[in-house]
């Protein structure tokens, strides 16, 4: 295929990689290119993780954090550092041919980080993940970005939400890149317990499982390192559901299956990309701050970080409530 400036080899088009709806290869990459100008939006710049589905749906998956070694000489990468010590050259998408060159490698998912590859130390998104527990109706996950969107109003932050592609909502707030990973975690504690305390019967903010109920607001999901699927994401549903951005009266009437990797280019034609307007302003996460500011003075401090990060200063006992050992009891004296 020939794109823009660029050749683009098409192995196998005609591989099935939607069983269900007997989607190939070919219409992911020419789903990708329909939707090139939106879903650049989302990734444009960023250090992108692959997530490849090499046998379709359904098949083994995995997640590829470096850069093939066999790639074209205009596919951009950046070196990124892990807490382990060691280093990944990831991929960096900057054009439509990029999009349709991961495509044909089975790349599925867009899974960009939420930096930019010119600053990785500092975010410029802050990403709100709002995850229903097994059934959650998706009625009462709207009701509760409806709630997210009133505490970002009130810290004067604008949220872009769209479909996660499977159960949930994302909402995504463009800030300043002026705070640090921890800094911006931090904030998305603070707005999921502020969503906890408006609508306690309908969201948690709680880490562990056992402890979570109605809708689970991640803020680990901004934790350096993590990411999560893109505006405009294929995912690996049976159906070819897609990662469709929205506006606020969208949230109110849509069903995540109305959007697919068949649905998708129509709606794109006919509406534009529902984010055009996301990079216009970044935002000041400074009221968000002093919300959790408030919340360390009235004595809640962090809350758990993924097990397979470093043990957090003020971080409360990482283990799952049922898991802890109750205190020793010291013996009365004769």
């Amino acid at each position: 295929m020939t794109i823009g400036d660029r050749k683009v080899v098409i192995t196998s088009p005609d591989k099935v990689l939607f069983p269900e709806t007997r989607h190939t290869k070919l219409d992911l990459v020419q789903y990708y290119l329909a939707v090139a100008d939106g879903a650049l939006r989302g990734v444009y710049g960023r250090p992108t993780v692959l997530v490849r589905y090499p046998h379709g749906v359904g098949g083994e998956f995995f997640f590829q954090k470096r850069a093939p070694s066999s790639r074209p000489p205009w596919i951009d990468v950046v070196s990124l550092a892990f807490p382990s010590g060691r280093t990944a050259e990831e991929v960096v998408p900057r054009e439509a041919a990029a999009l349709a060159w991961m495509a044909n490698l089975g790349c599925l998912e867009l899974h960009p980080h939420p930096v930019r590859a010119d600053d990785l130390d500092h975010p410029d998104e802050l990403r709100i993940d709002l995850d229903p527990v097994p059934g959650v109706p998706w009625a009462q996950v709207r009701e509760v970005a409806t709630v997210v969107h009133q505490a970002l109003d009130d810290v004067g932050l604008t949220g872009w939400p769209k479909t996660s592609g499977s159960r949930g909502i994302h909402i995504l707030v463009r800030v300043h890149r002026r705070w640090t990973f921890a800094e911006v975690r931090r904030a998305a504690l603070a707005l999921a317990r502020d969503v906890e305390r408006r609508v306690p019967a309908l969201a948690t903010s709680k880490w562990w499982k056992e402890e979570r109920h109605g809708v689970f607001l991640d803020y680990n999901q901004n934790a350096k390192d993590r990411t999560v699927a893109a505006a405009y994401s294929v995912r690996p549903t049976a159906d070819a559901r897609v990662s469709a951005p929205l506006d606020w009266h969208d949230v109110a009437l849509c069903d995540p299956a109305d959007f697919t990797l068949a649905t998708m280019p129509a709606r794109f034609a006919e509406v534009g990309d529902r984010h055009a307007g996301i990079d216009d302003v970044p935002e000041d996460l400074s009221a968000l701050l002093d919300v959790s500011e408030r919340h360390a003075r009235e004595g809640v401090g962090d809350a758990p970080w993924p097990p397979h990060y470093r043990k957090q200063e003020g971080e409360p006992v990482r283990a799952q409530p049922s898991r802890r050992r109750a205190p020793r009891r010291t013996p009365p004296q004769a």
